[in-house]
């Protein structure tokens, strides 16, 4: 079942030359009318003249998401401001966040990605999508809303949280597939088990699409076989569009929609590309963003990529699962957290001292996040409502920042284990 057959099995030759007139259009347009881009080519010694063939992508310098931060809020837009549709935030590593915009073909072709994602892994007409996924300004919840609703599904949007109404809405109303995080379905899973639910008899679910955060391929079986449902992996992130991209019925990689996004695979030490198969960090080229094009955005994901024809009939290159990434990122129950927004965060309360620990830990089949503080020596004190209000005031800060609920351990002066070297923050004893 193919949603869009003409783009979905094009001959890969004649793929890439569509990629190299969307990708010469796209350099020519930057070059000539964003002050970033030019200058940034400028830098490079590269025009767009230099670009004559797809592999000449490689001659274009890499934009980075500090780039995102210093020209927040909206100076990465090539569009006027009445133009913009839609603004999506995501966490960054400092006080400000990532900020996205959208066009209105921004918005459809996003749409369109989705809808040919949720066709390969079977949903359509006559399926009941529960989105369980948060909604606002997270792109999660509003991305598989739309792909849903575009395919000809009937939609539930759930939203996060209250999981004893989720697992009844979906007994009520005959959920046949969900969209939400691999630790949120294995919680549904053990909250129905205490609720007396039996899955397979109970339940009219068949499908399962994950992203947000990191999953392994046992958990996959794991949930496959306990549930009786199929399970397949969902990837995108805030800078591109938001989730995009799912595996077919083979679950062998994510199929990428080529004409709309150019994926390259780097040696995360050299930058040069690896042969098809091999694993480094995903670079991507936005090919036909309007209000916030993209230009060899390196994502920090470690993955691969395979360009022969899936089985499925599809001649769109795949990805594999992510593996890891090359920076410090914490996924947090579908949030990006990074450690150096704690810092940030916990260093503009003046009662704060130097020292604090991020211990990260999966407990009910879900991600905490508890962070230890150590308390200036004039701050400490002890009166337990003075300490409790601290420490209140503290995960109101957290909170705010990283829009995930963080534990915060306060800890008297010295009592934190100091590290000879290259301190450790943090602690993720996770087993995916």
């Amino acid at each position: 079942m193919f949603w869009n057959p003409r783009i979905e099995c094009m001959p890969y030759d004649e793929l890439r030359e569509l990629q190299y007139r969307e990708l010469k259009t796209l350099v020519n347009n930057l070059y000539s009318f964003n002050r970033f881009y030019h200058d940034r080519m400028r830098e490079a010694g590269v025009s767009p003249l230099d670009i004559n063939s797809l592999d000449d992508v490689s001659k274009l310098p890499f934009m980075y998401k500090q780039d995102l931060r210093d020209n927040y809020p909206d100076r990465m837009f090539t569009v006027p401001r009445n133009e913009v549709v839609r603004y999506h935030v995501s966490s960054g590593t400092s006080g400000k966040p990532t900020l996205v915009g959208y066009t209105r073909g921004d918005l459809e072709y996003w749409t369109e990605a989705l809808a040919r994602s949720f066709t390969s892994c079977g949903v359509g007409p006559g399926d009941v999508v529960q989105v369980s996924y948060g909604y606002g300004l997270f792109t999660g919840g509003l991305g598989a809303h739309y792909g849903a609703e575009k395919v000809g599904a009937t939609v539930l949007p759930a939203s996060t949280g209250n999981t004893q109404r989720q697992l009844e809405m979906m007994q009520d109303l005959g959920v046949t597939v969900i969209a939400c995080t691999p630790s949120y379905l294995v919680h549904l899973g053990t909250a129905a088990r205490k609720m007396g639910i039996d899955w397979k008899r109970d339940m009219k679910l068949r499908k399962a699409l994950l992203g947000a955060e990191p999953w392994s391929e046992s958990m996959r079986n794991r949930l496959q076989d306990t549930m009786g449902i199929r399970c397949y992996d969902l990837y995108g992130t805030s800078e591109q569009a938001g989730p995009m991209f799912t595996e077919c019925e083979c679950q062998r990689g994510a199929h990428v929609c080529g004409d709309i996004m150019l994926v390259e695979i780097l040696d995360r030490d050299t930058g040069e590309a690896v042969e098809p198969g091999n694993e480094g960090e995903m670079v991507v080229t936005m090919l036909k963003k309007e209000a916030m094009p993209m230009i060899r955005y390196r994502m920090r994901d470690l993955t691969t990529l395979d360009v022969d024809p899936c089985e499925c009939g599809r001649t769109s290159p795949r990805i594999g699962r992510i593996t890891g990434r090359t920076d410090d990122m914490l996924i947090i129950r579908g949030i990006n957290v990074f450690p150096s927004q704690i810092e940030y965060t916990l260093m503009r309360v003046p009662q704060v001292g130097d020292q604090w620990m991020i211990y990260v830990t999966r407990e009910d089949d879900l991600d905490r996040m508890k962070v230890q503080v150590e308390i200036r020596p004039e701050a400490f004190s002890d009166k337990v409502e003075d300490m409790n209000a601290l420490r209140a005031r503290i995960e109101a800060e957290l909170k705010r920042h990283l829009n995930v609920a963080v534990e915060v351990e306060l800890k008297a002066p010295g009592e934190l284990p100091r590290f000879d070297g290259k301190t450790k923050r943090v602690l993720d004893t996770r087993v995916m």
